[in-house]
């Protein structure tokens, strides 16, 4: 309640006498942190996960690609407000193992979900998959949660040694068309490149582009260089 002041800073008063107020709504500081931490629980991000950030990510030292990436990670974070519904609103890492690729794009998951409430889904291709296809009572559900988060972050998109499976790509194509069709972002990590994409489905492949193509890094070169993993290897 806040005093009702005259020009003069004398309160105003009702006819019978009693002193006016005025209500002043204001937000409570701590919605946002609910609502964040309600999204957190959404993302299904792990805990392990939730602890990358931008700050851990080790840059020093580290090749040119990779830190063309951890910059391309953080450019998008501060524009994804002003591009979140246009055509090209999303990001893709792609390329060698072990770079990081998965690390910044949770750390930018996690500063998206955190600082502006933004709801995020993570999907593992490969567990993913998995458990889809050992529950396929969860397959509709599973996609339509895919279909209309805010953003969908895929890791690892076509990881594994056999080429992906009809039934796989049929369903990423029908999620990522869905989110095409709509504007809705979508955030890539794949160890295959552009080329590679478009060599196992051309239209997704082109569409996950169009849709992240001011935001697109693909990490190549020597892989003991490029991979953090193998650092302190001997030859």
């Amino acid at each position: 309640m806040v005093p009702d002041l005259l020009p003069d800073g004398e309160q105003k008063k009702w006819p019978n006498g009693s002193l006016k107020f005025y209500e002043v709504l204001k937000d409570c500081v701590c919605a946002p942190k609910r609502q964040a931490t309600h999204l957190m629980k959404f993302s299904e991000i792990t805990d392990e996960f939730k602890k990358m950030t931008f700050g851990n990510f080790t840059l020093e030292g580290k090749p040119e690609a990779i830190q063309k990436a951890h910059q391309c990670a953080v450019d998008y974070y501060k524009s994804f407000d002003h591009i979140k519904d246009q055509r090209c609103n999303s990001i893709s890492l792609l390329g060698q193992p072990g770079a990081g690729k998965t690390h910044l794009l949770t750390a930018l998951a996690n500063n998206l979900i955190m600082k502006k409430q933004i709801s995020v889904l993570y999907f593992p291709f490969v567990e993913g998959f998995n458990d889809l296809k050992d529950d396929f009572n969860l397959l509709e559900e599973k996609l339509t949660k895919m279909k209309r988060v805010g953003i969908l972050f895929i890791d690892d998109l076509f990881k594994g040694r056999k080429d992906p499976t009809d039934f796989q790509i049929e369903q990423m194509f029908a999620v990522i068309n869905y989110r095409y069709l709509n504007h809705k972002p979508i955030m890539i990590s794949s160890e295959k490149t552009v080329d590679e994409l478009c060599d196992i489905d051309e239209a997704l492949g082109t569409r996950i582009y169009q849709m992240s193509k001011n935001y697109t890094v693909v990490i190549k070169g020597d892989r003991k260089l490029l991979n953090h993993r193998l650092v302190g290897v001997e030859e």
